[in-house]
Order: structure tokens, then C-alpha cells, then sequence
């Protein structure tokens, strides 16, 4: 899960910095900068799997407008991030090895130049590449958990500070090392310099030679990136798709569901109790293997013992299910992002949409639960009214980003960015973050209109 990032150069992001906990709520007006920040994490994820070019574009938008715009029409020349993560202390790489991570609580960084080649192209190299432990003493994410449990994810060791595993030495070009596992000195295995580069150096490990370097790696690929599509939801799963995970826009539901059943129906019956609990007109979910058709298709029975097909539930039925079922899939894990789930959801559900998405996270509590994260994005003031409950809740923190017109602080251009305003949380350790007091937050969920929300999210001196 992804604890913190710093982000600069990327469109409307300029020395722009941000916490996340368990379940962290983004919200703003359109066109405040919130699908930007899906899209870095889009980005991040695409440079562990493909070269630079391939990952830019595709991306939303043209290739050059991707870096920060000033003023002038120039752009940028280039972009910057910085990211925490709390990892898994187990990894397993492909061919089935496994290993246990020393440290868990892990910084990335990531810096990309735009030059022109020789032949007029434009193409991205890599400047600087780094992936070391966080140190003991200065990690305040560890403090948001029960004092019991954390150890067992904390860097326990002051040493920490020499767990290096990706390191950048800048002189004429870029010298990029990769640093093997050992006690004590770290052994230098392999290095490169930036003239050649055409992916991360995070990108070229692939087994657990290098565990650390692959736990990052598998982390940020698998970042997911939700778009429930009601179609996808309701069709049936054909059998040679039903061990696959659900699909981003909601393909293979019934497939999930019929896995989940055979590894254990218990959790059939708790995804039916769960059912029942935020949508009472229901009492159970079943899935039918439908041997004829060769296919899985879920089944909804309700207080009239009606029996209802995933074809003809409703769009937002659909939705509460499809999170009902990636709660107890244990193959789920990581982080999980889902834009404006409002859409196609009655007011009325919200509270129940807010709920569900809470149960989707990581219990620090429980030592065994899985290591999942949420985040979501949202102008709707009906959705944050569903917070309200939860606001002294360590594992939410809420965000507001409006945008700005701003100086850039060595050339007199001006450029459109966006500025992240928490609601004040003991959480936020960023001291340059302007927290939004209580007040402000009551009268966001008072508005109803977009010209004031929009004015809401100022707050008030």
C-alpha cells in the first residue's frame, strides 16, 4: 500500500505532496486535478511493466501533455516522484520462490527527462532511480497502528539507514546500482548508465534474487484501477474464465463468486449475511454452474424467495456485490482504486457504498488481515456526508484539491497546479499542508450546488 508520494512536473502536479491511510477520500470539484492523481498512479504502474515510451503513451492525453504546462506554452522538461509504501514481508516471484523481506516500509524514486534525440525525436531517459528503507525514526506512518502490532511491520533497525537496493550516482551520465541482500556491506551487482536505458530499473527484476527491489516492483504493478461497467457485472462467467480475478470493469463476477464458493462456501453465506445487511430486500447470493451453457451465473434470492439472475439486478446492486465479493476473495490485495463510485448509485445507498469500501481495507488491528488499501475520488458532497461517521477513524483520511495559479520560484512563469487541502487529522504530518478545519468540512456537506462547492473547498481565514 502506498503511504505517501510527492509528485512534481506532471501536469497539474508541482512540488505536490500527499498521505494516504487505509482508506483515503479524495474529493474536489471538476477539473480540480483528481483523475491527475489516478493517472501518476496509472504511470507508475505502466513504468513497471513497459518501456518509457510505451508507458507515456498510454497515458490520457498526448505524450508532451503530460508534463507541467507554465504560462508560456512551454513545458516542463521534466518530472519527478517520490513514494512510500508499507510491502508485504512475503514475495513470491514467478517461478514460485519465495522470501521474507527484512524491511517492510520502503521509498521509490523515480525522476524522468524529456530530450530530443538525434534524429528530431522526442524520448524519455532516466535521470535518477532509488529504492532504500525508510528509517525507524523518521517513519510516522508506523504511528497511526496500535502500539502492539508495530513491530511487526516496522524497520526495526537504526542500521536501516545503509538498506540500499537501487542507488544513482550523478556525474556526466547517470550510474545506476543494483545492491544485493547481504548482511552487512552492501555488494553491488549489477550497474548501468542512463545513455542505454529504455525502462526502470525497478522494471528489470524479476525474481527474488532481489527481494526487496521485486516486492516494490509487484506492488506498484499491481496497483488496480476500478471502472465498474453494469454489462460486465451482470453477464454470466463462461467455466475457462471462473479461477480468474475480477476484472477492472466488473468482468468475471460470477466466475470470482463460484471460486470463492469452492474454497470455502462459509464465505458464501458470509457474502449473503453481508448482502442481506446493505440491501435487506435480498436474503442470500448463490452461483449456478450451468453445465449446459458451460458457464457460472449468479443468483440473487429475495424475502419472497424470488429468485433473480445477475441479468436483471440493478446497476447499483450490481456494484454493492461486486464489492460484497472482492472483500472475501482472499486473492485480493494491494491498492484499489475506484473513481466517483457514486455513479449509478441512489443517495440513499450511499451510506451503504461508504461502508463497504471502508470493509475493503487493511484492519490494523487484526495482525492477519490482508494488506489492502482504498482509494477513491469524488465531488459528490452526498458521498462525504457518508463519512461523517468515520471521521476519528485512523484508517480514513480525507483530501481536497482545487486548483491554483501559481510562480514558479526560479523563472517568473506562471502554471495552473493542483493543491491538496486535508481535513484537519492527526494523521497529516505535512507541514506545508493548510488542514481544513471541521466547520469547513459541515459546510461541504451542506452544499448542493457546484458554484458553491467549489467555493466551499476554500477555506475560510
Amino acid at each position: 500500500m502506498i503511504t505517501y508520494i510527492k509528485i512534481k512536473g506532471f501536469k497539474s502536479f508541482d512540488d505536490f505532496e500527499m498521505e494516504f491511510s487505509p482508506f483515503t477520500v479524495i474529493a474536489g470539484a471538476n477539473a480540480s486535478g483528481k483523475s491527475n492523481l489516478f493517472d501518476v498512479f496509472k504511470l507508475l504502474s505502466n513504468l513497471t511493466k513497459d518501456d518509457f515510451l510505451t508507458a507515456f503513451n498510454n497515458q490520457r492525453g498526448e505524450f508532451i501533455e503530460l508534463f507541467t504546462k507554465y504560462s508560456t506554452g512551454e513545458y516542463a522538461t521534466e518530472m519527478s516522484f517520490v513514494v512510500e509504501m508499507l510491502v508485504d514481508k512475503n514475495i513470491i516471484d514467478k517461478w514460485g520462490r519465495a522470501a521474507e523481506l527484512k524491511h517492510t516500509r520502503l521509498r521509490y524514486e523515480l525522476k524522468l527527462k524529456r530530450i530530443t534525440n538525434e534524429l528530431g525525436f522526442e524520448e524519455i531517459i532516466l535521470e535518477k532511480e532509488q529504492l532504500t528503507a525508510i528509517r525507524k525514526r523518521k517513519d510516522t506512518f508506523i504511528t497511526n497502528m496500535p502500539a502492539t502490532l508495530r513491530k511487526h511491520w516496522q524497520n526495526t533497525k537504526e542500521a536501516v539507514k545503509s538498506a540500499k537496493f537501487i542507488t544513482t550516482k550523478i556525474d556526466s551520465n547517470s550510474i545506476f546500482f543494483i545492491h544485493r541482500d547481504t548482511k552487512g556491506k552492501k555488494i553491488i551487482a549489477r550497474n548501468f548508465t542512463n545513455n542505454k536505458i529504455k525502462q526502470s530499473i525497478l522494471s528489470s527484476i524479476i525474481d527474488i534474487e532481489f527481494p526487496h527491489i521485486l516486492a516494490v516492483c509487484e506492488e506498484i504493478k499491481n496497483w488496480r484501477f476500478l471502472e465498474l461497467n453494469p454489462k460486465k457485472l451482470s453477464e454470466p462467467t463462461p467455466k475457462k474464465g471462473g479461477m480468474a480475478m475480477l476484472g477492472l470493469q466488473g468482468e468475471n463476477l460470477a466466475g470470482v463468486l463460484y471460486r470463492i464458493k469452492q474454497e470455502d462456501e462459509y464465505n458464501l453465506i458470509a457474502i449473503s449475511r453481508k448482502i442481506q445487511k446493505l440491501l435487506p430486500n435480498f436474503i442470500s447470493v448463490d452461483v449456478i454452474d450451468d453445465d449446459s451453457k458451460k458457464e457460472y451465473i449468479i443468483q440473487l434470492i429475495d424475502t419472497n424467495k424470488q429468485e433473480y439472475s445477475s441479468r436483471v439486478l440493478s446497476e447499483g446492486t450490481l456494484r454493492l456485490l461486486a464489492l460484497c465479493v472482492m472483500e472475501y476473495d482472499a486473492r485480493h490485495t494491494g491498492l484499489l482504486c475506484f473513481e466517483e463510485p457514486e455513479n449509478g448509485i441512489h443517495p440513499f445507498r450511499m451510506d451503504t457504498i461508504v461502508a463497504q469500501l471502508r470493509s475493503l481495507c487493511v484492519d490494523f488491528s487484526d495482525a492477519d488481515s490482508p494488506l489492502r488499501q482504498v482509494i477513491i475520488n469524488t465531488h459528490s458532497p452526498v458521498l462525504l456526508g457518508g463519512l461523517y461517521p468515520y471521521l476519528d477513524d485512523t484508517k480514513l483520511s480525507v483530501w481536497f484539491i482545487q486548483i491554483q495559479k501559481m510562480i514558479a520560484n526560479k523563472r517568473s512563469l506562471s502554471r495552473t497546479i493542483a493543491r491538496q487541502l486535508p481535513f484537519n487529522s492527526n494523521q497529516v504530518q505535512i507541514d506545508s499542508a493548510e488542514k481544513i478545519t471541521l466547520e469547513t468540512f459541515k459546510n461541504l456537506l451542506n452544499t448542493t450546488d457546484s458554484e458553491n462547492f467549489i467555493n466551499a473547498l476554500i477555506p475560510k481565514k
